[in-house]
C-alpha cells in the first residue's frame, strides 16, 4: 500500500498516523499544499527522538487533544 493509501485509508478509519517515514511525510505536506483533505500526520525523525520520547509525547496529544484537532496537519515531535 503506498503512502496515498494509507492516508486515505487513515481517512476512513478516522486515525490520525504516526510515522518516521519522510515519505509519508512529503505525502502530507503535498495534500496541504493542494488543499486535499487528511487526517493529520505525527512525525518523528528516527534519528532525532528516542522511542521512549516518542510515546510520552504520543500520550501527551492523545490526552490533550481530539483527533479532529490535527486534521491536515503535521506535528513534528519531539513536542
Amino acid at each position: 500500500m503506498g503512502d496515498s493509501e494509507l492516508l486515505d485509508r487513515a481517512g476512513e478509519l478516522g486515525r490520525v498516523l504516526f510515522t518516521q517515514d519522510d515519505d509519508l511525510l512529503a505525502e502530507a505536506t503535498q495534500r496541504q499544499r493542494k488543499r486535499i483533505f487528511f487526517n493529520g500526520v505525527i512525525y518523528a525523525h528516527q534519528l532525532r527522538v528516542s522511542i521512549g520520547n516518542c510515546i510520552r509525547d504520543l500520550e501527551i496529544i492523545a490526552k490533550a487533544g481530539e483527533p479532529e484537532d490535527l486534521t491536515n496537519s503535521v506535528q513534528f515531535l519531539p513536542l
